[in-house]
């Protein structure tokens, strides 16, 4: 009995550790700006993250001090938020697979279509209720007035690699045309009529792109790229979660026969 449950408690302390990078990959995304900027994108991994570590303790401190309801409920609860990260990862791999990416001769950036994206990002993080709040919070933010310290020529700022978010938002389409003075401020469009977005750009720095559908785009190509970083992470995490969970519940099993052998000797003597 008392192998069954060092050895539980040694996997609790193992799952304990393994929600430590789930929490700091949520805590990563929720600090982008993007993600500040989009409230229902921030907190799940953190919330899961804590989750998990909350009932590694209570298992650990089940296994620990033999408490085998508590034990039973930890085993409950785990299987509950794998299955939860398991979906919740599945997901973001099917809604961040399209790239609405697409590559601009002569520039080291790439820009964005926003019909590149899948329908329920379009629909969920850009659609005209959700970009009103998005489009101010942007704008606030330092996301382009940054660029300004990092280039000063053209030359610099077009080899640059800046993000899908500053690449929509902070500048016009190439194919608009216009005359760079720097990196957020563009003058003298030479094919205005190339994209709708030519219309909307404005110098005015609480404006220039962001009503653009290249900004739209540019915040979705973002969170794309952070939710991929943050996938790898988590599937590694997971992994030794259920690696630990299935030896768990081998323990725990163990255990339970173990306790009812015991009680059947005790009957007989």
């Amino acid at each position: 009995m008392g192998v069954s449950n060092n050895i539980t408690a040694v996997l609790n302390l193992i799952a304990t550790l393994a929600s430590i990078p789930i929490i700091a990959s949520g805590i990563w995304l929720a600090s982008k700006p993007d993600n500040e900027c989009v409230a229902n994108f921030r907190w799940p991994i953190v919330i899961i993250g804590i989750l998990i570590l909350l009932v590694s303790l209570a298992g650990f401190v089940g296994a620990y001090w033999n408490k085998q309801g508590l034990l039973a409920l930890y085993l409950f609860c785990m299987a509950l938020l794998i299955a939860l990260l398991l979906l919740v990862l599945v997901f973001a791999f099917v809604v961040t697979r399209p790239d609405g990416a697409y590559d601009v001769p002569g520039r080291g950036y790439k820009e964005y279509r926003l019909h590149g994206f899948s329908s329920w990002l379009r629909n969920h993080v850009t659609g005209s209720g959700s970009w009103q709040k998005i489009r101010p919070c942007l704008a606030a933010s330092d996301v382009c007035s940054k660029l300004t310290q990092d280039y000063i020529t053209a030359d610099q700022f077009f080899n640059s690699h800046i993000s899908p978010l500053q690449s929509g938002c902070c500048k016009p389409p190439t194919a608009c045309g216009y005359n760079y003075v720097n990196p957020i401020l563009w003058t003298n469009p030479v094919n205005p009529m190339a994209d709708s977005d030519c219309y909307l750009w404005n110098n005015d720095q609480n404006q220039l792109c962001y009503n653009c559908n290249a900004c739209k785009a540019g915040l979705l190509g973002n969170l794309r790229k952070e939710w991929r970083k943050a996938n790898i992470i988590l599937i590694v995490a997971v992994v030794v979660l259920i690696w630990v969970y299935v030896i768990a519940c081998s323990a725990f099993r163990n255990a339970q026969t173990e306790n009812l052998f015991d009680r059947y000797k005790q009957g007989w003597v």
